[in-house]
């Protein structure tokens, strides 16, 4: 089929068939559909939304976009995570090595940022000589030696999920849920997982805001995996505030090796602890043997180890700080998550398009929490800048993010619903 045929019927809002899905996903991948073309065919996807038919297809088409890996039976069980993004989410850094720790094996696919969002793969980079390009062969044999990894897209692996992972950012077609769990899944059914797991934010931060929402999505990406055979648990998790207190590249790092070394901020380690779903899993994580897990894939992926210990190493160092203080007392009632992950996309911490560097160094610290009792002039954020760039929008932003009132709000729990098959 070609594929002005196929943008025309979509266009007209006709059905798509298996065979002008798996058209359309196969001139994506050899470069016969053009980035416009597959730029069009994304926006009225988005518009019209495509059945779950069709999702069903686009996914499985996407996944044999490329090799689809086998791992075996062997020294453990195939385990991988996805979360759906949100605003100082960290907490692959944290499992994979966790996972590993505990005998699973764990090859993880990870992506960059989407809009106000951090990517795994932004951060892990602030590690000097981190490699997220291994050739397929010593992935392998990595994850047999170390037992995870955290890489990027290979061009082998569901390659026409990158070309459109990026443009989803570009055309702002990123919050649909069909083109959610086919990017998502067949990356994820692709790494050959005998087992996933999800964690789908929902609230002010996150890209499926309305709860309602967050569980359609979880049930599609649910069904969609067990379809596949793969066991799939999704956890509804909260993103109304940012996760842990650091929102940005390098200093996301620095949060996550407190936390595996068994200390951290509380709602980081009990997020990473329920998506863990394993009763061993706080012992180990307060052990501090996860970090040296950590420690062994970092090096493993060509990292340099000492940044670990001395984050001073870390890329992007030689940022400046400003304060945003409290102008009086109460209760924090609002620390607005999406206008704080704005904030650090404006200092440089995310990218409009694909191409676009990120500033390792900068980013937030927020010091508060929403229901927290707040004094007159106490430190509620504080913003990590290089030379001013973009100081005083981030600044505004950082303060419409943060309401303060005479009572606190109603405690939204971290864990809204988990949902299986």
């Amino acid at each position: 089929m070609h594929i002005d045929d196929i943008l025309a019927s979509m266009r007209d809002g006709e059905p798509q068939s298996n065979e002008a899905i798996a058209a359309f996903v196969r001139g994506v991948t050899d470069g016969t559909v053009s980035r416009p073309q597959a730029a069009a065919w994304l926006a009225w996807a988005f518009v019209r939304r495509l059945s779950d038919t069709e999702t069903v297809a686009l996914t499985r088409e996407m996944t044999q976009s490329g090799d689809v890996l086998h791992w075996g039976h062997d020294g453990g069980r195939v385990i991988d995570k996805h979360s759906t993004g949100g605003v100082g989410d960290k907490v692959s850094l944290v499992l994979a090595p966790l996972w590993a720790e505990l005998g699973y094996r764990v090859p993880m696919i990870s992506g960059r940022g989407l809009g106000h969002t951090g990517g795994t793969l932004d951060k892990l980079e602030s590690i000097p000589g981190y490699r997220t390009d291994r050739p397929l062969e010593e992935l392998q044999q990595q994850l047999s030696d170390v037992g995870c990894f955290i890489t990027g897209q290979t061009g082998e692996l569901a390659p026409a999920d990158r070309v459109l992972y990026a443009l989803r950012n570009e055309t702002c077609t990123v919050a649909n849920i069909p083109l959610i769990v086919g990017s998502i899944l067949s990356k994820k059914l692709a790494a050959g997982v005998h087992e996933l797991v999800l964690d789908v934010k929902t609230g002010n931060g996150a890209f499926m805001e309305r709860l309602e929402d967050a569980t359609e999505l979880a049930e599609a990406m649910v069904a969609v995996a067990e379809g596949a055979g793969v066991p799939c648990t999704a956890l509804i998790t909260a993103m109304d505030r940012p996760l842990g207190v650091k929102v940005g590249n390098a200093l996301e790092v620095e949060e996550s090796i407190d936390t595996l070394k068994g200390g951290g901020p509380d709602d980081l380690r009990d997020c990473t602890l329920a998506l863990a779903r394993d009763p061993r899993a706080a012992a180990v994580l307060a052990s501090g043997a996860a970090y040296e897990r950590f420690c062994r894939m970092v090096e493993a992926q060509g990292g340099d180890v000492r940044a670990l210990d001395d984050t001073s190493r870390l890329l992007g160092s030689g940022t400046q700080s400003v304060v945003v203080s409290a102008e009086q007392e109460g209760f924090m009632q609002l620390v607005h998550a999406r206008q704080l992950g704005v904030a650090a996309f404006r200092l440089g911490a995310g990218r409009s398009r694909a191409e676009d560097p990120v500033d390792m160094g900068v980013g937030l610290e927020v010091h508060v929490n929403p229901g927290d009792r707040v004094e007159r002039g106490q430190p509620l954020v504080t913003l990590h800048h290089r030379a001013g760039h973009a100081l005083d929008e981030a600044t505004e932003l950082v303060k419409q993010a943060l309401r303060i009132g005479e009572s606190a709000p109603p405690a939204v729990p971290l864990v809204h619903a988990t949902v299986s098959k």
